[in-house]
């Protein structure tokens, strides 16, 4: 089997020039419109600690929701084929990033917190398990350095 190749393409407009551009650190704004084609804008900025916008979505909020979204969707997939009626599904995700004294940083690791209800008769126990394969499926938990683990709460 041959592997395939997905291409996703993003536009990023920087909309925080207040007039001088970026002549100091503070004299510009983080400001910013992410799009993608026939899909809404999303509103962005820097994390309010870096001179952000709270109001808006920024970079670290949009690593840590889509590592969740993908292993939500890859779990509700597993629990389809494996016969694991999920009637809900919540996760309270948690990133933790550790900035160093010169700025940079990373994510040291990300924990899953999906609260899951399933239909009376599946098995809690496999819908438990079900997330294990659906961590190894994950293309995004797959394609970065920190850990992602998860802490489920299966209820019925």
């Amino acid at each position: 089997m041959t592997n395939k190749t997905h291409v996703y393409r993003a536009k990023i407009i920087w909309t925080g020039n207040a007039g001088t551009g970026t002549s100091s650190y503070r004299a510009y704004g983080r400001a910013h419109i992410i799009s993608a084609s026939q899909k809404p804008d999303i509103l962005a900025s820097s994390d309010p600690a870096f001179r952000g916008d709270p109001s808006r979505w920024n970079p670290e909020d949009l690593f840590l929701s889509s590592i969740a979204a993908c292993h939500q969707l890859w779990y509700l997939h597993l629990c389809a084929e494996a016969g694991v009626v999920v009637t809900a599904y919540e996760d309270f995700a948690e990133g933790f990033m550790d900035e160093e004294p010169d700025g940079a940083g990373q994510f040291s690791s990300i924990i899953l917190h999906p609260n899951v209800t399933i239909a009376p008769g599946s098995d809690a126990t496999l819908a438990a398990k079900l997330h294990d394969a659906a961590a190894q499926k994950c293309f995004l938990a797959r394609s970065v350095k920190c850990p992602v683990s998860h802490e489920p709460r299966i209820t019925s």
